[in-house]
């Protein structure tokens, strides 16, 4: 119950203006695999899944499902079954038959489609609500309804177009773990839309940052946040810290003094991003003060839940943020040790 899909050069353009949405993506989603398309609003990620649902057509490139390239194909027939940020569930029909929709319009038997219908329902939890009438349920159950039925119609791919942005914190935490179900006992192909780069890395094996119509990187979500391939892509995935310098035979020379970063960096102007998370933060004195790594002063300390941020300035001017973990001792005013993990630095092209 899953195939690949990939879309070669893809373009879309809209209106008699020809605006574009999409300007050459290419992007591989193998089998069984998840993949987050990430990106603020008028990206263009709703425009991919709609291009490959086939309910918007390329105006230029292809797309490819198994292989084959599908333009022309009705959306009805790709094996695509599309979730939505609104559930859509059929109001006049109880929670079972919305479900049993799909092979009921192919023909089978009402008996036939229920018991069907009552697999997927199992699936998403929700198996003693058939008898519901949809208009009884709350947002999360509604949502988790319009996923076993486009289940139901056995998709060889599930796009979900931020399906989940209305819910609330602990009930898209459910959701994610439903997914996470549905992957261990279907395997589907998943390509999820979201604005929200932690539901993105919660889910997805790998992330599609996209902006402008661009495809900028797709990668890891370990080398998204570690590794970006540019100041946009760090920006994007919640990068804070950018210091503009020179790469020098594996160090990187700035304000912030010579960071060693990763060997086979071309020479030259280059900014140093680093993943603050990773950044470790120490209280120092001048005693103990380490060999390695930065000297600064604490002027900031915000709070976030039980996570802290906090702005470290180097020479009164230069400024990094660094999370905190709880319980940290890390105070307002204090001189603190910034370690900079290898893994945690990148450079990236002016």
């Amino acid at each position: 119950m899953s195939a690949d899909v990939s879309l070669r050069e893809v373009s879309k353009s809209f209106g008699a203006a020809q605006t574009p949405a999409l300007i050459g993506v290419t992007l591989d989603v193998p089998a069984g695999s998840c993949t987050a398309i990430l990106g603020p609003s008028g990206s263009g990620k709703s425009t991919i899944l709609r291009l490959i649902a086939g309910l918007e057509q390329v105006s230029a490139g292809s797309v490819l499902v198994n292989g084959a390239d599908v333009a022309g194909v009705p959306a009805e027939k790709r094996g695509i079954g599309l979730v939505f940020q609104r559930p859509l569930l059929f109001p006049h029909l109880n929670v079972l038959d919305n479900v049993a929709f799909s092979r009921r319009v192919k023909g089978a038997t009402r008996a036939e489609s229920r018991r069907h219908a009552g697999h997927y329902l199992d699936l998403v939890q929700l198996g003693d609500f058939g008898a519901r009438s949809v208009q009884a349920l709350s947002g999360g159950q509604e949502q988790r309804v319009a996923i076993a039925r486009a289940l139901a119609a056995a998709p060889g791919v599930l796009p979900l177009d931020e399906p989940f942005s209305t819910l609330d914190p602990a009930l898209r935490e459910d959701m994610h773990q439903l997914l996470e179900d549905i992957r261990r006992a279907l395997s589907p192909t998943i390509i999820l839309v979201t604005h929200d780069r932690d539901e993105a890395a919660a889910v997805a094996d790998r992330i599609a940052v996209v902006q402008g119509g661009e495809l900028l990187q797709h990668d890891s979500v370990d080398r998204l946040y570690n590794r970006p391939a540019s100041i946009r892509v760090s920006r994007l995935m919640g990068g804070l810290d950018e210091i503009t310098g020179t790469v020098q035979g594996s160090v990187h020379v700035s304000p912030l003094g010579r960071v060693p970063i990763s060997p086979g960096t071309p020479d030259g102007p280059g900014v140093l991003v680093i993943c603050h998370e990773a950044i470790k933060v120490s209280p120092c004195t001048e005693e103990t003060a380490p060999s390695t790594g930065v000297i600064g002063r604490v002027t900031r300390v915000r709070r976030f839940g039980p996570r802290r941020m906090v702005s470290v300035t180097f020479d009164d001017a230069l400024v990094l943020q660094a999370a905190l973990p709880p319980g940290d001792a890390v105070r307002d005013g204090c001189r603190v040790a910034l370690a900079l993990p290898l893994s945690a630095v990148s450079v990236v092209p002016v």
